[in-house]
């Protein structure tokens, strides 16, 4: 029994987390909206919508309500994106003239007020990608010492959906051994201008109790472009190099837990080569 309750435990945490941040929302005050307001805002947004668009929120602690309005327009590949880069129409509903990063840099294509929500329509040239390299892992090698269970479940290499930073993710995610180096290299593989990545450290529950960060070093054409040292509290964090276009260019990605005793150290990473 007592095995029982300890593995339910975190989820049973986490369901307590979501009522309590749900229950504060519906606390905070009308200049929040109330929910004819979000319901209006919502359907504004389903008359014109269109398949591939981006909806945000903002501040980001609306998001719950905000999903429970329009939650079947947002797909988990959507929700646990690397970046809103690629993404040309993304709407915007906001409370207390708030404003969602994802939109930064874009024009107003069509705004109204329902209330205290505020809908907008922002538009933008999207960037192109030539690689998306969590896609494409499936044709990667990987090579080094790394770990094949954390806490009762599989942590081998492989393409998932991980918690960093309290947001969602698709990632490679790779857990290296203690002071040990995981190289995961495309090769042939197409190039762009530019590299652009993400880094950051999965699982809160590792977090909590495995405080060692971690490394990421990427080469291309075994020349190094980036390198980042991640955190427990560091989050999603984003790198970016410039590169020469190629049809077949080689790309390694090496994540290194840092220390000897950064076990469970679950590296998550995304990465697009963009034109």
């Amino acid at each position: 029994m007592r095995r029982s309750v300890i593995a339910v435990a975190p989820a049973a945490l986490l369901v307590a987390i979501s009522g309590w941040e749900i229950a504060t929302i519906a606390r905070a005050g009308r200049d929040t909206g109330t929910d004819a307001e979000w319901r209006a805002a919502a359907g504004a947004v389903r008359q014109r919508y269109r398949r591939g668009d981006l909806i945000v929120f903002a501040p980001r602690w609306t998001d719950p309500i905000g999903r429970m309005v329009l939650g079947d327009l947002i797909p988990v590949e959507t929700a646990a994106r690397m970046d809103a880069a690629r993404y040309g129409r993304i709407w915007e509903l906001s409370v207390r003239g708030a404003r969602a990063p994802e939109g930064r840099g874009a024009r107003v294509a069509w705004h109204a007020a329902f209330g205290a929500v505020t809908v907008r329509l922002l538009e933008r040239e999207p960037v192109e990608v030539v690689t998306d390299f969590v896609d494409a892992f499936s044709r990667a090698a990987v090579a080094g010492a790394y770990a094949t269970r954390s806490r009762d479940r599989d942590v081998a290499p492989a393409v998932d959906i991980e918690e960093v930073g309290f947001e969602p993710h698709r990632c490679v995610r790779v857990v290296p051994r203690p002071d040990q180096t995981v190289r995961v290299t495309y090769s042939p593989v197409a190039l762009g201008r530019s590299l652009v990545g993400y880094v950051g450290l999965a699982d809160v529950f590792t977090r909590r109790d495995r405080r060692e960060p971690a490394r990421l070093q990427v080469e291309v054409d075994g020349r190094p472009v980036a390198d980042v040292t991640v955190g427990v509290d560091d989050g999603w964090v984003r790198f970016e190099a410039d590169t020469e276009p190629s049809p077949r260019a080689t790309v390694t990605f090496a994540a290194t837990a840092l220390g000897g005793r950064a076990t469970d150290r679950l590296v998550c990473f995304a990465a697009e080569a963009r034109r």
